[in-house]
């Protein structure tokens, strides 16, 4: 969902249940969510987020500025970086020792490579087995721009960064890829299917269109 405030574009993500009142979370990496009550309306969450929207714009821009001053990546033992969604400091995912910073990095790529191909492994059975179908071959690949691929002879592609994010966003880009296989255009058949096995997946895009920027090297 999408609110403007003081010529601002909030974007938020909406969780209906059964809550007695409207309650807004914002994360480390500025990822809204607003958890309502089961039938409110669009029109008093907008209500909400604008009562609040000072307070909202405020804390997106310290996050914008905590981002800044962390953005480059240091390679030591201290260094954070992500994992399945959450921060860890580099010695924790790679021996570090006496190597230089790039052989640190070298190392740390290998680490994802290795991570992301044994998540996509153990995840995408369950998926093929719901969706009935399955992959010519399936290989993780570098790629600046895309998270996963597809080809025309059912051969997919997963980029090795997603090893960065929390798994349920690497489950979305499974599902996409293999829905693929099925209906090779993003047309509306396509989103039905995967919305049948992922209802939630616009969440799951919308982390990776704001944070996607963040998951790299």
């Amino acid at each position: 969902m999408k609110i403007e405030f003081e010529n601002n574009n909030i974007d938020c993500n909406v969780q209906y249940g059964n809550t007695t009142k409207i309650s807004i979370h914002i994360d480390v990496s500025g990822f809204i969510t607003i958890k309502a009550p089961n039938g409110t309306s669009e029109e008093t969450i907008a209500r909400a987020v604008e009562h609040h929207g000072k307070w909202i714009l405020e804390k997106l821009q310290l996050l914008a500025k905590a981002r800044e001053t962390t953005k480059t990546k240091e390679y030591q033992d201290q260094g954070k970086f992500l994992h399945l969604g959450k921060e860890y400091f580099l010695h924790e995912l790679i021996e570090t020792g006496d190597l230089n910073e790039e052989e640190l990095k070298r190392n740390l790529k290998r680490f994802y490579f290795a991570s992301c191909k044994k998540m996509i492994g153990e995840r995408i059975s369950r998926y093929q087995v719901q969706l009935k179908v399955k992959p010519k071959s399936i290989e993780i690949v570098e790629s600046a721009t895309k998270w996963g691929s597809c080809s025309s002879d059912k051969k997919l592609t997963f980029n090795y960064r997603l090893a960065m994010a929390p798994i349920e966003v690497i489950d979305y880009v499974i599902i996409h890829e293999l829905c693929h296989l099925l209906h090779m255009n993003h047309d509306r058949s396509f989103w039905r299917r995967v919305g049948s096995i992922m209802p939630d997946y616009k969440e799951k895009e919308a982390y990776l269109a704001r944070y996607g920027q963040a998951m790299t090297l």
